[in-house]
């Protein structure tokens, strides 16, 4: 727990030395995650928040060309389930909480748009993920959570990721782009992505938007003026190396790709008010897994 502590305790003044060389504060976005809002079922991938806070020079719609120069404080949550919480099936995926902290950094490069950070992902009981999602299931009548459920979850552990994406955005008239991209992870889970994502709309055409790993979404970060709506599609997949939330010892196999199909619509009918809902397609992820799901995605922004 100090290497934990120390850890994070280091990122933060990481992140708030690079803040104060970098002009300001200059936007938040989040995202949140569940299949609630999806297909309504409460499994495998069933839930996840982030959030992200981002200081650099006064945003002018197109990444800085610096690497550092815009840097972006990220928080996570998840929480990964088996099917059915009530009872632990031989097979079936174990229970584990997720939280992350991390430091990344936006920059444009050889014309083609930039990500890189370092995020420490903490993992199992020391999360008290599991007595949350127990404290709501009991307060909102829910799925009790079984003791076999709860004494199989994933162990406890520490785990630096590396997280790096590279894209390029493709104008194919002033309300139409695309955007094919590659995506690097290595930690927590390790794995290859590459996939692309089509924008109808001009809401959010000079955003800052950071990407959601659960399902791919993309949200803005830092926004633009501009009002109305815009439809999204997207879709990705990954070669998995190896997953610390599909351990081999639990009796999983993680599939060797992941497929991710994804739709979604931003608004934003007048400054300081925006959102946005997405639905996303997430096929098998280990072997023995009995169906593919849905998750939904949403975000609501008031400002005052």
């Amino acid at each position: 727990m100090r290497r934990l502590t120390a850890l994070l305790t280091a990122l933060i003044m990481t992140g708030s030395a690079l803040s104060a060389q970098e002009r300001g504060f200059i936007g938040f976005g989040h995202l949140l995650t569940n299949d609630i809002i999806g297909d309504r079922h409460d499994r495998w991938r069933t839930g996840s928040y982030q959030a992200s806070m981002l200081w650099g020079p006064e945003w002018t719609g197109a990444l800085p060309d610096r690497f550092g120069a815009l840097i972006e404080l990220r928080f996570a949550g998840e929480i990964v389930a088996p099917e059915d919480i009530s009872r632990a099936v031989p097979g079936d995926r174990p229970y584990g909480g997720v939280l992350t902290l991390g430091l990344h950094t936006h920059f444009a490069y050889g014309g083609l748009e930039n990500s890189v950070g370092l995020d420490i992902a903490v993992t199992g009981p020391q999360t008290r993920l599991d007595d949350l999602q127990s404290f709501l299931h009991n307060t909102f009548d829910g799925p009790k959570m079984s003791s076999a459920v709860r004494d199989r979850q994933i162990s406890n552990g520490v785990y630096p990721t590396l997280v790096i994406e590279t894209g390029r955005r493709i104008t194919l008239s002033p309300s139409l782009h695309v955007r094919p991209f590659l995506e690097g992870r290595a930690g927590l889970e390790t794995l290859a992505r590459v996939g692309a994502d089509l924008t109808f709309g001009q809401v959010g055409r000079d955003a800052l938007m950071i990407r959601e790993p659960v399902a791919g979404q993309r949200y803005r970060s830092v926004a633009d003026g501009f009002q109305g709506v815009a439809f999204v599609l997207g879709g990705d997949v990954a070669y998995v190396h190896d997953s610390a939330l599909l351990p081999g010892n639990r009796g999983v196999t993680p599939e060797d790709y992941r497929i991710r199909l994804r739709s979604g619509v931003h608004w934003q009918p007048r400054t300081g008010i925006s959102g946005f809902y997405g639905l996303t397609w997430l096929g098998k992820e280990f072997t023995t897994q009995s169906d593919s799901q849905v998750v939904g995605s949403i975000r609501l922004d008031l400002e005052f």
